[in-house]
This record gives C-alpha cells, structure tokens and sequence, in this order.
C-alpha cells in the first residue's frame, strides 16, 4: 500500500483558513459538523475522530429525525470507532468503506459483527475487503439507510475501485467524503502515471466539473477543505505529475 498525503501547499494554508478545518487528532473529541439552513432544520449530523498512527478519520453520519447512522472507513481502534457510534445512537445500519487499502478497514470486521449492518465498498476494491460487501457500489450508485442517503462517486487511481461519497441537505453545502482520492492540496498517491492520469480525470469530471466551490472536502487523513480552495490549483497537480 502506497501512502502520501501532499505537502503543506499555498492550497492546504488556503484551507486551514477556509472555516473547514476538522482537526482532529488520535485521542481528541470528535469534531462536528452541522448543515445549517434558514429554512428547516438540520436533517444529519456529521461527526469525526482520528484512530491509529495513520492518523486515519472515521466520520459518522447521523439521522437527526430516525438516528439512522452510516460510519464512513472503520479504521482502527474498534472500541474507539463503536464509542463514536454509540456516543449518537445505539444503531448503525451501514458502513461505507472508500477504499481497500489496509488502515481504513482494520475495525470493520468487529463494527460489521456488533452492529450486524449493510457493509459497502467500490466493486473494484470488495475483493480486497476484510468482510465481504453487501453492496458492490458502481459509480453513481446510492448506499441508503432510513432516511439517509450517500451516493458514490468512483475516483478510480489511489485505488481502482476508490469511491468517495456525496451527502447533500436543502440549503447547505454538500459534503463529500472524499477517502484518499483528494486532499487539501492534491490527488492522493498513485502507483503509475496512467493511475494518476485516471484519477485526475475522475477528479475533474466528477467533482470540480459538478460541485459548486462551497462543497465541504472530508479526506480519509487531515483537515477538511471545500472545492472551491483547491479549484485553482487543478493544472498545478497535473503539470507536478502527482
């Protein structure tokens, strides 16, 4: 497994002072987030802790109407991760993993057993997968539990079957979970120039070319951004080949 997060870039400073931050450490209180609407009231929560010396975020996704519950990558650090989920709920009904790679997985196996849920994974990853998927997400699919819904985005390079999820509220930014396929301050890492050439093209066309520059950016490491701070540095990523 192939590991890199980007540098500190001008685009990761831009987006520590974006008001997104969400920085958390391993042993820190989870960090919230919560869509504010003039309109209606806040249909979900999000909250999120860092596990393990991979500094892996675990965020949960929480009904506020049902307290349906999804956890986006069960990282590590089994009874840190169920803590999380019972500190909303006493339920999960589903676990959407980004990717196959080894750290975002390591606690699936125990949250799958105890909470008895919907497991999802890209089809492309599932066969790497500790606990075999429920659900083999393709790109525009949708992972849903009671009221809640996550639609998949394929982002095909760090892995071939990556897959970032997209949670949307009336009147609020979307949220992308975004795995390790997109960063404050570039693409994730890649093996070859033809996987980063796909994730690029994945990257523009199915999350610059789509989502406004509000957008909240939730990466599988790090602090948060939105995708209008790391808009403008598109052609600088591609022209540093990584």
């Amino acid at each position: 497994m192939t590991h890199r997060l980007p540098g500190m870039t001008v685009s990761q400073r831009r987006s520590a002072d974006s008001g997104w931050p969400g920085h958390v450490t391993p042993g820190d209180p989870a960090w919230g987030y919560v869509p504010h609407s003039a309109n209606q009231p806040a249909p979900w929560t999000v909250r999120k802790i860092s596990v393990s010396e991979m500094n892996n975020n675990v965020y949960l996704v929480t009904s506020q109407a049902t307290q349906a519950q999804i956890l986006i990558d069960a990282a590590a650090e089994p009874d840190n991760v169920i803590g999380l989920i019972e500190s909303q709920s006493s339920r999960l009904d589903a676990v959407a993993t980004t990717h196959s790679h080894w750290d975002h997985h390591r606690a699936l196996t125990d949250v799958v057993q105890r909470y008895a849920c919907t497991s999802a994974a890209g089809v492309a990853d599932a066969a790497g997968m500790p606990v075999h998927p429920d659900l083999k997400l393709q790109h525009g699919d949708s992972l849903r539990a009671g009221d809640l819904k996550l639609k998949a985005i394929a982002l095909r390079g760090h892995t071939p079957g990556s897959t970032a999820f997209c949670l949307s509220a009336a009147g609020s930014p979307t949220v992308l979970f975004t795995g390790d396929s997109l960063f404050p301050g570039g693409p994730g890492a890649t093996q070859n120039p033809q996987d980063f050439a796909s994730l690029m093209s994945d990257l523009r066309s199915r999350i610059f070319d789509v989502f406004d520059d509000d957008t909240i950016v939730m990466p599988g490491h790090g602090d948060n951004t939105t995708v209008g701070q790391e808009r403008p540095f598109l052609d600088e990523w591609e022209a540093r080949g990584w």
